[in-house]
């Protein structure tokens, strides 16, 4: 199935470790958009400003458990959203 990713990061470089995760889950990027640092109507985790990206892959759906899982657990990630695309 095809998936998209919505993103909030602190930094431009914690964008790897989620690209890696996604491949060692069997998933296959397609396409990555940088939305470019946007100031926040609230702070998260105490930040004021976050960088925006948007992740297109493909991944079996057995998979997408797994992959919140471990993007709820790590700290980097102020916010994220996924979404299954048609």
């Amino acid at each position: 199935m095809k998936y998209e990713l919505v993103i909030l990061l602190d930094k431009e470089e914690q964008l790897e470790p989620v690209k890696n995760l996604i491949e060692t889950l069997k998933g296959k990027i397609e396409k990555i958009d940088r939305w470019g640092e946007k100031t926040l109507a609230y702070p998260i985790k105490k930040k004021k400003r976050a960088i925006f990206f948007s992740l297109f892959f493909d991944m079996e759906k057995k998979n997408t458990l797994e992959l919140r899982k471990k993007l709820n657990f790590d700290e980097k990630i102020l916010r994220f959203l996924l979404l299954v695309k048609n």
